[in-house]
């Protein structure tokens, strides 16, 4: 058993890494500004789990976090997420993202904790340059969101030269699956159907994008914890496919009988309506395969039925879904 120390453990990516850690068999350290009352129910009666409020951009609290538990290892998770809600707040967004793993990692090297596992993002590639890309695609951010995540990284790899860390990077793509928190495809996608109701996005169809259910970018981050030696300090956890926004709309339609999702061709795709998305793509996972093992679990359907079956029965609940017989996952 492990001790694990996992940033941003309310976030809804966080909870779900908890989660896996904890069905494993490791001790868990989550920690965040404050912890959710999801995450404390989803781990309700867990001993090996520690439930440990702070703000990675006070030091004295980081530090003394680092000092009283001396996990075995971190996973990164906390930070501002998404293009546009790095766009709105640039300043505050630098302070989270960028200080706040600068802080991390300054604690972990006075205390001698060597690893940690950045959740990183195929932000920081800005436009892909090709269809497919690799690891050794250049990264030339254009957005705010992209470029906090790769100042992470390059300050991972100073830490790493000068004081002897680990410092690994999970670049993941467009990760989705139940409850996402933010309101962008295919959550929004998938919640008008199950309400009946029609919607017609006017711009973005032709955007190719690798999409990521959220169990295989947990398990990816896994694999990257676990092993015991890497040649390499980033890795591609994605899918290696890019449906089109377009192919996003038609996979809601074919899971839930009479849906009317449909997407336009009119303009480029903008995050929040407002916000040029960079050009896309499929993340090349040939290295997570061959280092790691690492290997996708759903396609694009799939995951999108998974999704839905959990928005039906959360949607349900709250009477936002007038017939249940008519808005099932089609079999």
């Amino acid at each position: 058993m492990k001790k694990i120390l996992v940033t941003g453990a309310s976030g809804w990516l966080g909870t779900e890494i908890v989660k896996a850690l904890l069905a494993r068999g490791d001790a868990v350290i989550g920690t965040d500004i404050a912890i959710s009352p999801a995450t404390a129910a989803s781990v309700k009666r867990q001993p090996r789990f520690t439930a440990l409020a702070a703000d990675l951009c006070e030091w004295p609290q980081v530090l003394r976090m680092m000092q009283t538990h001396r996990p075995d290892a971190v996973i990164h998770a906390a930070a501002i997420v998404g293009v546009i809600q790095c766009a709105d707040i640039p300043i505050k967004a630098n302070r989270v993202n960028v200080e706040g793993a600068v802080n991390l990692f300054e604690a972990m090297r006075l205390t001698g904790v060597k690893r940690v596992v950045h959740v990183s993002t195929e932000e920081t590639y800005g436009d892909f340059r090709a269809p497919v890309i690799d690891e050794d695609h250049p990264q030339n951010p254009t957005s705010v969101y992209g470029a906090t995540k790769l100042a992470v990284e390059h300050y991972g790899r100073i830490y790493t030269r000068e004081h002897g860390l680990e410092c690994l990077n999970v670049r993941t793509c467009w990760v989705y699956g139940p409850h996402l928190p933010r309101l962008r495809v295919p959550r929004t996608y998938v919640e008008a159907a199950l309400r009946g109701e029609a919607l017609h996005d006017p711009d973005g169809a032709d955007l190719a994008v690798d999409q990521v259910y959220v169990d295989d970018t947990v398990a990816g981050l896994l694999l990257v914890l676990d092993k015991p030696v890497h040649r390499f300090d980033s890795y591609n956890i994605a899918t290696g496919a890019a449906p089109t926004v377009a192919d996003v709309a038609e996979a809601v339609n074919r899971a839930i009988p009479g849906a009317r999702i449909s997407v336009g061709s009119r303009g480029p795709y903008r995050h929040g309506g407002r916000v040029l998305s960079a050009k896309k793509g499929a993340l090349d996972i040939s290295r997570a395969r061959a280092e790691l093992g690492y290997e996708p679990r759903y396609d694009l359907q799939r995951g999108i039925e998974a999704t839905i079956e959990a928005t039906r029965t959360a949607l349900a609940r709250q009477g936002a879904v007038t017939d249940l017989r008519t808005t099932g996952v089609q079999q």
